[in-house]
């Protein structure tokens, strides 16, 4: 186990995890579960995934381990991806069928749906966009936002996007065509005019993560360690730690990976558990600033 100020990383099974005596320290204290389990996908990827009912039920079966450390007004936010029949260009519903067992198994309410785009992701699946040219570019993942109360601690001011020009200019002006839409909703002068402090963002959120050189991976080139290959995007976990939590609160991802997340809580002054079997993937988490500036001991 390593720790810094805010956080813990630990070697091990998730599901090993929570039913120990450290594990179950974090009962009804974890304010956000944020993270991006292994996917749905047919062949085997070395950081391991399970596949078909054994992945749905092998998910599923975390569903009421998590609720019973949320506090509750707590989240869980998963990334899942897209996976494809094999051998044939027809989407797999497995994905949606494994969050509606989680869903279930965990007594939990569905928040809201994201969609994380990745403009720069390289076309796939390469056999039916590439050679046969009959599906377009699989570019994004889903993700859920799920929690035990239709009211879980949220605030949309904390993610707010910069206004964009011609909104900035209305501000200025004060010149906005206000009355009844085509939609027959009626909109006032007012509720466009006041500035405050940014756009509320949509659901759908963009982040390129393709960069083939980052602090990460120059660590662990230089390190010889083996950089986790299907890394979430940073600003992914920058959003959700702000938008759903409060400095001082604690998240948790089961599946840390190169630990994306507990990096993002460090930045943001929020406490932290990462669990991850794979030491290898481990050490490379080391390349993260945030939490490498930090960490004392060593990782075994």
């Amino acid at each position: 186990m390593d720790r810094t100020r805010l956080g813990r990383l630990y070697q091990g099974y998730a599901e090993n995890f929570f039913t120990s005596r450290v594990g179950r320290r974090l009962d009804h204290k974890v304010q956000l579960i944020l993270t991006s389990p292994p996917f749905p996908l047919n062949r085997k990827k070395q950081y391991g995934n399970y596949q078909g009912q054994i992945y749905s039920d092998w998910l599923a079966s975390f569903a009421p381990l998590f609720r019973r450390i949320l506090k509750p007004t707590g989240s869980i936010v998963l990334e899942i991806g897209n996976a494809w029949e094999p051998g044939r260009p027809v989407m797999s519903t497995l994905g949606l069928r494994t969050l509606l067992e989680f869903l279930e198994r965990g007594n939990l309410f569905l928040c809201q749906q994201f969609i994380c785009h990745n403009p720069a992701r390289l076309p796939s699946p390469a056999q039916w966009v590439n050679i046969e040219r009959i599906r377009l570019k699989d570019a994004y993942t889903h993700v859920w936002w799920m929690s035990p109360s239709d009211r879980p601690k949220a605030d949309n001011r904390e993610v707010l996007r910069e206004y964009s020009p011609s909104m900035t200019k209305l501000l200025e002006t004060g010149r906005y065509n206000s009355g009844k839409r085509p939609s027959e909703h009626k909109i006032g002068k007012t509720s466009f005019l006041r500035n405050n402090g940014g756009a509320i963002p949509s659901n759908v959120l963009e982040f390129a993560n393709t960069r083939s050189r980052d602090e990460y991976l120059d660590y662990c080139f230089t390190n010889r360690v083996q950089p986790h290959p299907a890394r979430m995007p940073l600003g992914l976990a920058r959003f959700f730690v702000r938008f759903l939590t409060e400095p001082g609160d604690v998240v948790v991802d089961p599946f840390a990976g190169s630990n994306i997340t507990g990096s993002a809580a460090e930045e943001l002054g929020r406490r932290w558990v990462s669990i991850e079997p794979r030491q290898d993937y481990l050490l490379g988490a080391l390349g993260r600033t945030a939490v490498r500036r930090r960490l004392r001991g060593r990782t075994h």
